[in-house]
């Protein structure tokens, strides 16, 4: 499987892959066994409350590599399989490679993937100024149909609208639980774990993507800064709280 290691070029933090690799072991400023412990501990609070009331939003990026295989895992503690419904929203323009990794998810992972379409077959979205966002929102209002709460990747250090996230949330806007299992994780940490158990990985992050979205809108960069680059947009809809 190739590594990200195996390709020198910048990521977001301004250091080759390269050198990212070789520094991935060296020791952060939380201790490893407590973002672990915050990760699988987190998870399981929302699978025991909820059951299979219980979604994960999933974009293909290596928020979800982690949060998948961790669940997979948290899923043979109790007798095997996914103890959550995993959807994702399909808005008609994802990168090739982010279709690409759905395929190496779902292989890898054994995991069924449901969709929910925010396409616009009549005018496709073709960037900022004719986005996607309102059908998203509408269709993860549909995803959550009847679930009693969500996963996601959210974390804090990916920019200031996220900087306040905590574990386990209220998700105000409707009524449900918000669990953000990797708030307090770092990019080096998870690439330590993508790394030590050989997880698959949206290959757009090998090209400097540190957060990926639509293919209109999304360019390299750091944090959240190549979401609707050149634009004062920095949210998609998913994750802002009613006013």
């Amino acid at each position: 499987m190739r590594g990200l290691a195996d390709t020198p070029i910048q990521t977001v933090e301004g250091a080759s892959t390269e050198d990212l690799a070789q520094s991935v072991l060296a020791p952060t400023k939380v201790d490893s066994e407590e973002l672990a412990r915050s990760l699988g501990d987190t998870l399981r609070e929302a699978v025991d409350r909820h059951g299979e009331r219980i979604v994960l939003l999933c974009s293909f990026q290596k928020e979800e590599s982690v949060l998948i295989d961790e669940l997979l895992r948290i899923g043979e503690e109790r007798g095997g399989g996914t103890p959550v419904k995993i959807v994702t929203i399909d808005t008609g323009v994802l990168f090739a490679e982010t279709l690409q990794t759905w395929k190496a998810f779902e292989q890898r992972f054994g995991v069924s993937i449901e969709v929910f379409d925010a396409s616009n077959a009549s005018a496709p979205w073709s960037g900022p100024e004719h986005c996607c966002s309102v059908a998203k929102v509408a269709a993860l209002e549909r995803a959550l149909e009847g679930a009693e709460g969500w996963i996601t990747g959210i974390r804090r250090e990916q920019g200031p609208t996220r900087a306040q996230t905590e574990l386990t949330e209220e998700d105000s806007k409707r009524g449900l639980y918000k669990y953000n299992p990797l708030a307090l994780w770092s990019e080096k940490e998870l690439w330590t774990r993508i790394f030590e158990r050989e997880l698959p990985y949206n290959p757009l992050h090998d090209q400097g993507y540190a957060s990926i979205g639509c293919a209109p809108c999304t360019l390299p960069g750091t944090g959240r800064e190549g979401r609707w680059a050149g634009s004062d947009k920095t949210e998609c809809g998913l994750h802002v709280d009613a006013p």
